[in-house]
């Protein structure tokens, strides 16, 4: 996933010198919470929980309290073990997608002249612009799409607390080429949100989300692509962290192939309704400074 090292990697790929990168992904963040003397770091006293990087900065070995869990890339027989004794999370944590039968994911094909309320991605993906774009009458939404840069957006209540609210909406320069990608794990009350070019994909995505009970997935011709299913709370995956690991590879490509241009963990915060400038929950579109709700059309 994009974590901790996938972040320092990328620093390092800007410019930054690689001891510097590290320390900042190790020890600063440990002493950030207070725990700089027990991890983040190599000497007495502290944990030896340790990764040994090639020269690309390229995970090599692992020890996990001083013992080798992973070498030369591959999983010891400490770990196998270790891993083959699974643990079972409670029967309700596999069963919190509940989803009605019928939901409508793309909004009309405005009949007048609108100003377009539109969430604009940029990276790294944590902030989002609000962009208010002029729609004139078009025969459909590819004309919008092509003009704009522009694709479908909505976030699907799915604890089972609602009638099933769903808000839909409009993402500029996501630059989604074709399909459909949807996350159950859209922060912070962990909505469904889905993006896409045609209501047909975007419903697949939905319904291959709710199949599994949770997931990352990318859609496209009506077939899903690649998912990480993350079936536990519709947050956490159940599978052995290799097989994640496969998954999660063939997920990056797909996600790549789309064309998304942010990467799936900025896609997961579209929902988190605390950043500025602009939001989309399972209420609708909301303006972030002003804590506002506001709608996606207005007229001209």
């Amino acid at each position: 996933m994009f974590g901790q090292d996938w972040v320092t990697r990328q620093a390092v790929k800007a410019g930054m010198k690689p001891e510097q990168a590290w320390s900042m992904g190790s020890l600063h963040g440990a002493t950030r919470f207070g725990m700089g003397d027990e991890i983040g770091g190599l000497g007495g006293g502290r944990r030896a929980d340790i990764v040994l990087l090639d020269d690309t900065l390229k995970p090599v070995n692992t020890w996990y309290g001083g013992e080798l869990v992973v070498e030369d890339e591959k999983v010891t027989p400490l770990l196998d073990e270790a891993l083959s004794k699974r643990y079972k999370y409670p029967e309700a944590a596999y069963h919190t997608v509940k989803l009605p039968k019928e939901i409508k994911l793309t909004p009309d094909l405005p009949a007048e002249k609108v100003i377009a309320n539109c969430i604009r991605t940029e990276l790294p993906g944590i902030t989002l612009v609000h962009d208010r774009i002029e729609l004139e009458l078009a025969n459909d939404w590819q004309d919008h799409f092509d003009r704009h840069n522009l694709c479908f957006v909505s976030v699907i209540e799915r604890h089972g607390k609602s009638d099933g609210n769903v808000a839909n909406g409009l993402l500029s320069d996501f630059s989604l080429k074709r399909g459909a990608v949807a996350s159950s794990v859209g922060h912070d009350s962990h909505n469904i949100i889905v993006a896409g070019t045609n209501e047909a994909d975007m419903q697949v995505a939905l319904r291959a989300i709710e199949e599994s009970q949770g997931g990352v997935c990318v859609v496209d011709e009506g077939k899903v692509r690649a998912m990480v299913e993350l079936p536990i709370a519709g947050l956490l995956s159940d599978k052995r962290v290799n097989d994640v690991a496969d998954d999660m590879r063939v997920l990056k490509l797909e996600w790549q192939e789309a064309g998304c241009a942010i990467p799936y963990m900025g896609f997961n915060l579209i929902p988190l309704s605390v950043i500025p400038e602009i939001r989309i929950t399972d209420k609708g579109l909301v303006l972030v400074p002003e804590m506002q709700v506001i709608e996606l059309f207005e007229k001209v």
